[in-house]
């Protein structure tokens, strides 16, 4: 299977605040790994370095072997030029807590927008492509709406779709439902819980015990810019031996 995503001393600061410390991490390919840990523990960082919306101060990401944002010549790393590091995040899809819709565009509009420019791909692939994945989050009769005429969980659910109709290799959750009222937090996570085993790497930050528990393959738990306890699922939240995690988990079940 091999690693999908490798961190080796990922170090990043914030105004002389060093938010992620020494990171050492391996994301297998496939997989489904959920970020959990207090708020400014590090985890959304983590998130934004992976596709360099966040520039490192130190070590390296590699997605598929790839160093991401930066290209090594010697022993030094020079960022890549803007047009190579966006065609690189066009491989790395992104849903965030806000779901950043148009609102100028129809959901339709908001799907097909990026593999039309981006990618260049022909219209009628395209459209055919975005109506699966409207059919996929359950959103086949609304491709002609405006943004807000949805609620939060279908916007999430669009943001979803456009995330996906990049074919990403990896895919990145930042607490996706973080901004929904409780009742619509549910039909978010069960579309994410469909796309769980489709075989796409998936990194997930969330607050969501029992949806990390259903869905993660591994879990890494951080604290303080650092990471306390990752591993498979089951070990670290069911047979949590660090005291930390216990209390963390003690406070949000």
């Amino acid at each position: 299977m091999g690693e999908a995503i490798q961190f080796r001393k990922v170090t990043k600061r914030f105004a002389g605040n060093t938010v992620l410390d020494d990171i050492n991490l391996d994301i297998p390919a496939g997989s489904v790994t959920v970020i959990l840990g207090p708020s400014g523990s590090g985890k959304s960082t983590l998130l934004r370095c992976i596709n360099h919306l966040e520039k490192l101060d130190g070590g390296t990401i590699r997605i598929g072997g790839e160093l991401v944002g930066y290209q090594q010549k010697g022993n030094a790393l020079y960022e890549l030029s803007s047009r190579k590091i966006a065609e690189q995040r066009s491989r790395t899809g992104m849903v965030f807590q806000q779901f950043n819709l148009f609102p100028h565009r129809t959901v339709l509009q908001n799907i097909i927008d990026a593999p039309l420019r981006v990618k260049g791909q022909q219209r009628q692939q395209v459209l055919s492509k975005a109506r699966t994945l409207l059919r996929q989050v359950g959103l086949a009769n609304r491709e002609d709406d405006w943004p807000q005429q949805l609620s939060g969980g279908q916007q999430q659910r669009v943001a979803i779709a456009r995330a996906l109709a990049m074919d990403p290799e990896v895919m990145l959750f930042d607490e996706p439902t973080s901004a929904l009222d409780p009742e619509l937090v549910g039909e978010v996570l069960q579309v994410i819980k469909k796309l769980a085993h489709s075989g796409i790497t998936m990194v997930i930050v969330t607050h969501e015990i029992g949806f990390a528990r259903e869905v993660a393959d591994n879990i890494v738990f951080m604290e303080g810019g650092k990471i306390v306890s990752s591993g498979p699922s089951k070990t670290v939240l069911d047979n949590a031996e660090n005291v930390r995690v216990r209390e963390f988990l003690s406070t949000v079940l």
